[in-house]
């Protein structure tokens, strides 16, 4: 150590800093850890507040779509179909930030699992090579997951759930005469043939809506459940976002 930091200190030439000098002593090396453990901490806590932002703003945009769609039955249809397409847009946006958190999460889990838990509790087979790990993440920071994992993972937790309430409010919604009290009158001798008239979207005929619902609950359906396997953080512990 004390090589390196007179090489440090000679480096800096005329009108030049010196770089800071590495920690020489345990006591400075426990100040660095334990001040690095505190800034990871405050930079989690920062993306997690941006999650729980997003995920209240989706369940604000169901709420709302529900009052509206439900309350009257001149409100159309497609107001739900128009929720599904913002939550839809709040969840990508909500990945995105899932992956920027679990960056920063590993290195505290990392940290805290390998160095404070062997502080309090040790055990003889702790990771190889953790910090060697935390330190060429610094210097290349990666995302650990892709955005469809980070999608999943969040339609497991919060999405998901709204999505099914609002597929339930939809269905209540046309298939309700009295929410429908607008709509074409059904022949009872061609039932199917008036209800899916009634499902047109300007000029898309209503069995392409149909159609285009279903391929998309089948495939959050798939996404949602594709992956329930744990992995990375997720393999130590239940406590996780």
């Amino acid at each position: 150590m004390d090589s390196v930091q007179g090489t440090q200190g000679n480096d800096a030439g005329p009108g030049r800093r010196a770089n800071p000098p590495l920690p020489s002593a345990p006591g400075e090396l426990v100040t660095v850890v334990a001040h690095f453990h505190r800034a990871e901490i405050a930079r989690m806590a920062g993306w997690r507040s941006r999650i729980d932002l997003t995920t209240n703003w989706a369940i604000t945009v169901v709420a709302g779509m529900l009052s509206v769609s439900l309350s009257t039955p001149n409100a159309h249809h497609g107001v739900l179909l128009f929720a599904m397409v913002l939550v839809l847009l709040l969840l990508s946006i909500e990945a995105r930030r899932y992956r920027f958190f679990d960056v920063y999460r590993t290195r505290v889990r990392r940290l805290e699992r390998n160095y404070y838990a062997q502080v309090f509790a040790p055990q003889p087979n702790a990771e190889d090579e953790w910090a060697r790990q935390i330190g060429e993440d610094l210097r290349e920071p990666r995302f650990l997951i892709s955005r469809r994992t980070a999608m999943s993972r969040r339609l497991r937790r919060n999405y998901f759930p709204m999505f099914l309430v609002l597929l339930a409010a939809w269905i209540l919604k046309i298939s309700s005469s009295w929410l429908l009290q607008d709509a074409a009158p059904v022949d009872p001798a061609r039932p199917v043939p008036g209800f899916i008239q009634n499902l047109a979207l300007g000029p898309i005929p209503g069995w392409a809506v149909l159609a285009a619902v279903a391929a998309f609950y089948l495939w959050l359906t798939h996404e949602t459940f594709r992956s329930g396997r744990k992995s990375g953080e997720l393999l130590h512990g239940d406590v996780h976002v």
